[in-house]
C-alpha cells in the first residue's frame, strides 16, 4: 500500500491508520526521498545546484581571463597566484562532481546506455573545444583540457565503483602524488603530455592532465559512495527549488555541458566588442612590463632597489612618448633607439636615487 493511502483509510477501520503511521519509513516522516531500486540513487536537485555553482564560478573566471587577454584590465588577474588558485579550485570542484556523478548514475551496476551517451557528448564537446581553439589560438590551443580529462576519467573511473572505498582512496592519493614522484625523460614526449607526468609545461589555454586530476575524480567516487546514502535520506537531499533562482540553477546544472560550450564564446564575443568600443585600459601591461624589467635588470648585475625605481620610471617614460608597446606592435629603428635611451636614462637616475 502506498504511504499516501493512510490519508484515505475509512474511519471504521479503527487502529489501521495508527498501524500504518507506525510503519511509515523514516524518509516519509521527514519529507525525504525514498531510496531507488537496484542500488541506484534518484536525481538530486542539490547536486545539480552544486554543479551550477561550479559553472558560475568558471564563467566568472573566464570573464576575467577575457578582459585581461583583451587588455581591458590593468593586468590579466587570472595569471596571478590568486588566479591560479581559483582555477585549480574551480576545476577540482568539477572533477569531484564527476566522481559523485558516476556513483549517482550507476549505483551498484554500470548503466551502459546512459554511460555511453554521456561519454559521447563529453568527448564531442572536448573535440569541439580543440578544433575551435586550434583556429582561434593556434599557438596555445587546448589539446587536453577539462572536458578531455572528464571524458577519459569517466571511463577509467568505472572499475573503481566496485572496489572497496579505502582502496579507491589510496588510488586517489597515489594519482595525485604521481607528478611529484615519477620522473622519466621519455614522459616529456608531446604525445604523453596528457598524462601530466612531463617536466615541460606545454603552452595551452587549458591544461588538465590525467595526473594529478584523475585523483579528484576518484576522491569524488569515495565521497559519493560514502555520502550519497546519507544525502538521499536527508532534508538537503529532499530539497526542491521553488523560486526562479533555484529553478534556474537546476536547469544550468542539468545542462552544464551545453552551457559550458556556449558561455565562453559568448563572453569572449562581448568582451571583444567592448574592447573595440572603449579601447584598452591605459595601464594594461604595466605591471608585467615592470616585473620583466626588474628581472632583466637584476640578472644584468643591477641592484634590486635601483632596478625597481628604473622599472617604474621607464614604463612611465615610454607611455609619455607613446613607445609602450604591450600590444606587440613592432618598433622602428628610431623608436627602438629612443626607447633604449629612455630606459638607460631611467636606470642612471635610479642609481643616484635614495632606496
Amino acid at each position: 500500500m502506498s504511504p499516501h493511502a493512510v490519508l484515505t483509510l475509512p474511519i471504521s477501520c479503527s487502529g489501521c491508520a495508527e498501524a500504518m503511521v507506525r510503519r511509515r519509513p523514516p524518509w516519509f516522516e521527514h519529507g525525504m526521498r525514498p531510496p531507488s531500486p537496484h542500488g541506484r540513487f534518484p536525481r538530486l536537485a542539490v547536486i545539480d545546484a552544486a554543479r551550477a555553482v561550479a559553472l558560475l564560478a568558471m564563467a566568472c573566471f573566464h570573464t576575467l581571463w577575457d578582459l585581461g587577454s583583451l587588455r581591458l584590465t590593468p593586468e590579466n588577474y587570472t595569471a596571478t597566484p590568486a588566479g591560479h588558485a581559483a582555477a585549480m579550485i574551480i576545476a577540482g570542484s568539477f572533477l569531484l562532481l564527476v566522481g559523485v556523478g558516476l556513483v549517482l548514475m550507476n549505483g551498484d551496476g554500470i548503466r551502459l546506455r546512459p554511460t555511453l551517451l554521456r561519454l559521447a557528448r563529453v568527448a564531442a564537446g572536448a573535440l569541439l573545444v580543440t578544433l575551435a581553439t586550434r583556429l582561434v589560438f593556434p599557438e596555445a590551443y587546448v589539446f587536453f583540457g577539462i572536458l578531455h580529462c572528464i571524458a577519459l576519467s569517466s571511463v577509467l573511473g568505472l572499475p573503481f565503483l566496485f572496489l572497496p572505498w579505502p582502496v579507491v582512496l589510496l588510488a586517489a592519493a597515489a594519482v595525485m602524488a604521481a607528478p611529484s614522484l615519477v620522473q622519466a625523460g621519455w614522459l616529456d614526449e608531446p604525445g604523453l603530455w596528457f598524462l601530466g607526468l612531463n617536466r615541460i609545461t606545454p603552452r595551452t589555454n587549458d591544461y588538465v592532465p590525467l595526473f594529478p586530476w584523475f585523483g579528484l575524480v576518484l576522491g569524488g567516487i569515495v565521497l559519493g559512495r560514502l555520502g550519497l546514502p546519507l544525502l538521499v535520506r536527508s532534508r538537503l537531499g529532499a530539497w526542491e527549488p521553488r523560486g526562479t533562482t533555484g529553478r534556474a540553477a537546476i536547469f544550468a546544472g542539468r545542462h552544464s555541458l551545453a552551457l559550458y560550450l556556449i558561455h565562453q564564446p559568448a563572453l569572449f564575443g562581448l568582451a571583444f566588442v567592448l574592447a573595440h568600443v572603449i579601447g584598452p585600459n591605459p595601464r594594461a601591461g604595466l605591471k608585467a612590463f615592470r616585473d620583466d624589467y626588474r628581472a632583466m635588470c637584476t640578472r644584468g648585475g643591477g641592484e634590486a632597489a635601483p632596478c625597481r625605481i628604473a622599472a617604474r620610471c621607464a614604463s612611465e617614460a615610454l607611455r609619455r612618448e607613446d613607445l609602450f608597446r604591450e600590444d606587440g606592435r613592432p618598433y622602428s629603428v628610431e623608436e627602438r633607439s629612443r626607447a633604449q635611451a629612455l630606459s638607460r636614462a631611467c636606470y642612471e637616475a635610479a642609481e643616484g636615487a635614495p632606496p
